[in-house]
């Protein structure tokens, strides 16, 4: 078998008395796509954030191309990280800074192009996700939702990742545009080739965008398979979640 693309073994976070992660285990292939789903606190955004050095794991292992990033020295940790593109859940855009200043960012902010080609740079992957020249002189305030969403999609594109994260990214968009923003995320990670995982609520973008699929439930992944097969698992715990059921194994905890 190839060595995937992204591999974790035995990944544990707490916050205090809290455990989010008790042992993660999950492998994702180079070349397709992830969706990892669960509740609200099951630890899908911290899993993210452990793998692009955001927050530092107790214990486990973390390979990207085979190397543990959590045991390797800082410069080449750095390096292996630097592989990945971002898609924040709320675009994360800057508001002081033009559209093309924030699709060009990473770029500029590691010195790898000069401002006189950055804008250039940034028109030409605006129309990879839909968006006119125009758009790049102006500011983020002037977008609607779905607009931001593909200026921070343009973002995430710009240095052309061999990794791609997506932090719910129809969130706050209507179905439609829920729907254009999966077809472009589809086509760019494509067309990049690119291994990604996305983190997502919505179980048709996560039909639309995902080969694979993980449930995290009580810190662990209970449940891998194809996309497709989300919501015709047997799984008890993914049957309840992906069909919205109020009984069932999980347990919503409530203030009293």
């Amino acid at each position: 078998m190839s060595q995937p693309k992204i591999r974790i073994r035995g990944l544990k976070k707490a916050f205090g008395p809290k455990v989010v992660l008790d042992g993660i285990d999950l492998d994702v292939d180079r070349g397709t796509s992830m969706v990892v789903i669960g509740g609200s606190g099951t630890g899908k955004s911290v899993l993210i954030k452990c793998i692009l050095g955001l927050v530092t794991p107790d214990a486990g292992v973390i390979e990207i191309d085979g190397e543990d990033v959590l045991k390797a020295p800082r410069a080449r940790a750095r390096q292996l990280r630097g592989q990945i593109g971002m898609l924040f859940q709320n675009g994360a855009l800057f508001d002081s800074m033009l559209v093309w200043e924030n699709v060009t960012f990473g770029l500029l902010a590691e010195r790898k192009i000069r401002r006189a080609a950055a804008r250039d740079k940034a028109v030409e992957v605006l129309a990879q996700v839909g968006l006119d020249a125009s758009v790049a002189m102006l500011s983020p305030a002037e977008l609607s939702g779905g607009m931001q969403k593909r200026v921070a999609l343009a973002r995430a594109i710009a240095s052309e990742p061999a990794i791609m994260f997506f932090d719910e990214p129809t969130t706050g968009l209507d179905p439609i545009m829920g729907a254009v923003i999966d077809e472009l995320i589809v086509d760019c990670v494509k067309r990049l080739g690119s291994t990604s995982i996305a983190i997502t609520h919505d179980m048709v973008s996560a039909q639309r965008i995902g080969d694979n699929a993980a449930m995290l439930y009580q810190g662990k992944v209970t449940w891998t398979g194809p996309a497709s097969e989300l919501l015709t698992s047997t799984n008890p715990v993914v049957d309840q979640f992906t069909h919205g059921r109020s009984q069932g194994p999980i347990k919503m905890a409530l203030r009293k």
